[in-house]
């Protein structure tokens, strides 16, 4: 991006608007009401379908360049950036805080990153909108309607543009038809004759030939996993001794499919020996029911929030236990 000719962009608008604000800022600007313009932008561009929102300081209310010698270091400048961090929710700070030299004075662009869908950004517990020109609170019909928003879409069924059939992994779908088979048993022969494009529209896993993000998660070859970033196909699995330190650990990536499979073969499921009252034979058994084991890691996989970019991990701790977690949602809520 241009910084000079989004400026230009910016001064010829006929008036300022909700995701645009000018600031004299000549020598300074209150910190507090930074934020409550970072709050109100983001939220506002959200509302308004834009990816960003722009604060320009050094530019009056006639869209005239005046300069400004706010925060004129440039170290102390982007300190801002965590500042502002540190006191929005979700922790959320500038896409980039451009610097441009008119021939009028200093320019300051601060470019505002939209408020992520289901998620309204606050300043200090509050959140802020904006009504024309106006900054204020940000009503109650606007919060709901940014916080239903994660009803309304639905991340797993978006479309990797320009993402083929080439980046799917053959050996997960193999596996996916076997498993497709088995629960439709009824209808093999059928099956056995659709090609895996066919098959993967029939699974649900592509939409009109076109691969999703969940083809990417389930089937995806490892290098293919670019076409989900920010967000991550990641499991990790980790060993810890009695005092909780780390002994051992693995990373496993897409395909999930397979790699669910992958670590739970890595949890070390030990037999246990016992005799039954009454009898001098005795019993061997798992310590974990696998059945247990696949239907957390599966639950982890299907019920992960992908949008927070975070990854499932599956610790195993010497004295017995398994700890799943992921980011988001986990069913079943309850063990019991």
């Amino acid at each position: 991006m241009d910084i000079a000719d989004k400026l230009d962009q910016l001064l010829a608008l006929s008036g300022e608007n909700e995701v645009v604000e000018f600031k004299e800022a000549k020598n300074n600007f209150h910190f507090e009401k930074l934020g409550k313009y970072f709050s109100a932008l983001s939220n506002e561009a959200n509302l308004k379908n834009q990816s960003s929102a722009w604060l320009v300081f050094g530019v009056n209310n006639s869209h005239k360049v005046v300069g400004t010698q706010y925060r004129p270091d440039i170290n102390n400048l982007n300190s801002l950036k965590g500042e502002i961090a540190k006191q929005t929710t979700p922790r959320l700070t500038y896409i980039e805080i451009h610097l441009f030299e008119h021939k009028n004075g200093r320019v300051i662009l601060f470019e505002i990153p939209a408020a992520p869908l289901g998620m309204p950004v606050a300043f200090k517990g509050h959140y802020y909108g904006r009504d024309g020109e106006e900054l204020g609170p940000l009503n109650i019909g606007e919060i709901e309607h940014i916080r239903q928003q994660t009803t309304m879409k639905d991340w797993s069924a978006e479309i990797c543009v320009g993402a083929t059939l080439e980046d799917l992994s053959e050996v997960a779908i193999a596996l996916a038809r076997q498993e497709y088979t088995a629960k439709h048993s009824k209808i093999k022969h059928e099956i056995e004759s659709w090609d895996n494009l066919t098959f993967l529209n029939k699974a649900k896993l592509t939409i009109k030939g076109q691969i999703t993000r969940t083809a990417i998660l389930l089937l995806g070859k490892p290098e293919s996993t670019h076409w989900l970033n920010p967000a991550s196909a990641t499991i990790s699995w980790i060993l810890k001794d009695k005092d909780g330190l780390e002994k051992d650990y693995e990373h496993f990536s897409s395909p999930l499919l397979t790699s669910a499979q992958m670590v739970f073969n890595k949890v070390r499921n030990l037999k246990y020996r016992y005799m039954k009252e009454g009898t001098l034979f005795p019993e061997e058994i798992d310590q974990y029911d696998p059945y247990i084991i696949r239907e957390a890691l599966n639950n982890a996989i299907a019920h992960q929030d992908y949008e927070l970019a975070g990854k499932i991990t599956v610790v195993e701790y010497e004295d017995g236990r398994l700890c799943f977690s992921n980011p988001g949602a986990f069913i079943p809520v309850s063990v019991e």
